[in-house]
């Protein structure tokens, strides 16, 4: 089985350069997050867009679907921003044969504190492990993309 990794921006990739919150999208950390997780799966990392979510409109969610119903992977790890990864995940349902699951990162993956290692883990979990389909893998849950919300007070995704 070999894992398809996505970037296509959010927090996970931010790179912050100073203390007023100027950042940019930056290059993706997943393939530094699995050669320190000594990974022994076979998988192979792609970065596109390289936006905030809040940035990204349909176009970009096309561009994404296009990506993925193209490749010949059935296994699809996707990184996107929280704010609206649900919208994209909603997006990807209509590709048929093949286990997507969207992640990400409440905190950039360059900070010590950051939650994108676990979230990760739990994407490649469940991308072994589910039926075709889209899922979000966000705060150690699986989620559907229509029974799910980001609770912006408690900063995590929860079941509605």
């Amino acid at each position: 089985m070999k894992i398809r990794f996505i970037a296509v921006g959010g927090t996970i990739d931010k790179v912050y350069f100073d203390r007023m919150s100027a950042y940019q999208v930056g290059e993706s950390a997943i393939g530094q997050m699995l050669r320190d997780a000594n990974v022994t799966f076979e998988y192979s990392c792609e970065s596109m867009i390289h936006k905030d979510s809040l940035d990204m409109d349909d176009k970009d969610r096309q561009e994404i679907y296009a990506a993925i119903e193209e490749d010949e992977n059935p296994y699809i790890i996707v990184t996107h921003g929280t704010d609206t990864m649900i919208q994209t995940a909603k997006k990807l349902q209509g590709i048929s044969n093949k286990v997507i699951v969207l992640t990400g990162a409440m905190v950039p993956a360059r900070f010590k504190e950051s939650d994108a290692p676990f979230n990760i883990g739990c994407a490649v979990a469940a991308v072994q492990s589910l039926a075709p389909g889209v899922y979000i893998a966000m705060n150690g849950r699986i989620f559907d993309p229509g029974n799910v919300r980001k609770n912006r007070d408690l900063n995590r995704f929860e079941e509605i």
